[in-house]
Formats: C-alpha cells, sequence, structure tokens
C-alpha cells in the first residue's frame, strides 16, 4: 500500500491500520486528492491479509466536513458546465469509498470528533463501530445545499441503524445528529472525552484482535449478507458455511487453547 498520500496519512501497527484524513484547515473535507486516496486505500485492503482492523480518524477539530464545496465550485466557475456522463463518473468516484469499505473485510472503526457532515457522515455510517467524542455532531449534510439527503449510502445506511421514522427525520430535515442524541438512537457504540478517544478505540481493536483472522473476516462479510438476507433460512446458511470454514483453519486450534490458557492468540 502507499505511503506517499498527501491528504491521507497511515500508519500501521501490528494487525491495527490508522487512517488519518489530513486536511484540518478544511476541516478533512472531501477534496479530489483525499477521494482518490481513500478509495485507493479501501479497495487495497480487500487483499490486503497484514490489516486486520481499521481506524479511520481526522486531524484537527472536526471528523470530516463532507465534500470540498469551494474545490467543486472553482471547477465550475472556471471551466465548461459539467455533462451528465462527467457528473456521473465523479459521483461513482466518490461512492466507491463506501462501496470499498463494505467490501474490505476489516472491520472499520471510526473515532469522530467535531463534524461529521455529508460524506464524512457517510463515512461514520458506512463503518462498523462509531467512537464518538462528545462534541461530535452528524447530519446528512446534503439537502441544505439543494441536494437531496440520499448520498453517499445514507439512504441505505441510515435506516438499517435506526428505523424509517428516525432516518426520515433527520434526512428530510438535514438536522444534526448530536452525540448524546447519537448514543440514544443506537447510532454511536461509544461516546466519551475527546481525551478517551483512541483509548476506546484500541480497546476495540484489542478484542476484534482475540478472533482468528479468518473468522473476523467472515464475521463482517456474515453481518453484511445477513441484513439483506431473504429470511432465516438465508442467514443461516451463511453462518453455516463461516462456521465449517473456519473450523477447519489451522488457527482454530489456537484460538480453543489461547482460550483455555487465558492468553492473547498467536496466529498464524
Amino acid at each position: 500500500m502507499a505511503t506517499d498520500y498527501q491528504a491521507l496519512l497511515l500508519e500501521q501497527a501490528g494487525g491495527v491500520l490508522r487512517i488519518t484524513m489530513n486536511r484540518p484547515e478544511a476541516l478533512n473535507a472531501l477534496n479530489t486528492q483525499m477521494v482518490r486516496e481513500l478509495r485507493e486505500v479501501f479497495q487495497a485492503l480487500y487483499y490486503d491479509r497484514s490489516v486486520r482492523v481499521v481506524m479511520l480518524e481526522g486531524a484537527g477539530r472536526a471528523f470530516c466536513a463532507g465534500l470540498d464545496l469551494k474545490e467543486s465550485a472553482g471547477r465550475q466557475e472556471g471551466g465548461k458546465r459539467r455533462t451528465p456522463e462527467q457528473g456521473l463518473d465523479g459521483q461513482r468516484s466518490i461512492a466507491e469509498i463506501y462501496v470499498a469499505m463494505r467490501r474490505c473485510p476489516q472491520p472499520i472503526i471510526s473515532i469522530v470528533q467535531g463534524s461529521a457532515a455529508g460524506g464524512g457522515f457517510a463515512l461514520a455510517l458506512a463503518s462498523d463501530i462509531r467512537i464518538l467524542s462528545e462534541d461530535a455532531r452528524m447530519n446528512a449534510a446534503f439537502i441544505r445545499i439543494g441536494l437531496s439527503a440520499c448520498d453517499m449510502g445514507v439512504s441505505y445506511f441510515l435506516p438499517r441503524m435506526i428505523g424509517m421514522s428516525l432516518a426520515s427525520e433527520y434526512m428530510l430535515t438535514g438536522r444534526f445528529i448530536t452525540a448524546e442524541r447519537a448514543m440514544q438512537i443506537g447510532l454511536a457504540n461509544r461516546v466519551v472525552p475527546h481525551t478517551e478517544l483512541h483509548k476506546e478505540a484500541d480497546a476495540f481493536a484489542e478484542d476484534m484482535l482475540h478472533a482468528t483472522p479468518l473468522g473476523l473476516r467472515l464475521t463482517k462479510d456474515g453481518l453484511n449478507q445477513a441484513i439483506d438476507a431473504g429470511g432465516l433460512e438465508a442467514a443461516m446458511a451463511i453462518e453455516d458455511r463461516n462456521q465449517i470454514l473456519t473450523s477447519t483453519d489451522p488457527n482454530f486450534a489456537e484460538g480453543i487453547a489461547a482460550f483455555f490458557e487465558k492468553r492473547k492468540p498467536n496466529y498464524s
């Protein structure tokens, strides 16, 4: 994986990859550079067995303020109007980030402080775990700038997490969801003081690393499949497949031994 990114900082320690969006002066808004780099990183993770858990965060006082509207406005003022084909290409170049986040087998822990708006809100929703600071605020900002709130997977993720009624409330109005409210409605996994964000994220990662590499990957895959499964039997067919695959994995014996010996597992 490339390490010479301009808009991202990557740091890997053991099986944990920390991705930091690094445009603090712009509240980590998604410009063309960051979009390309985020897409490349998450797409590359699909085949990266050295990374078992991903942490996503933003530098400075915000997680991600959404699309860089200044860059977008500058392109429109400086050139010709985009054709529908060009617009769709640009839209898909961003949307593929969120598809790749769900497709990559590593669990993604988002560490959210300050604003997570629009595309930044979608980054948090596309993650598996959301840890919020007490000052975090999230919203589907698209509807407040003349667009539909149904963008970047928000209309898929949000109703599944909090139900149609609450999703309608926040998507039709663009209202902010505070950290306290996010916890109440099941959108946040934890809300902690800003100084405790990394400690909480590290604790989640540590627990995840007790799973075998294959077991962890197939659990995320199974959850992805089950959320849209056609019924109980369809979901259980996926579970049956996963259990047979993991039980024949050489790491299964090490996981059992570590459990009984009350020690950290040492997986190959």
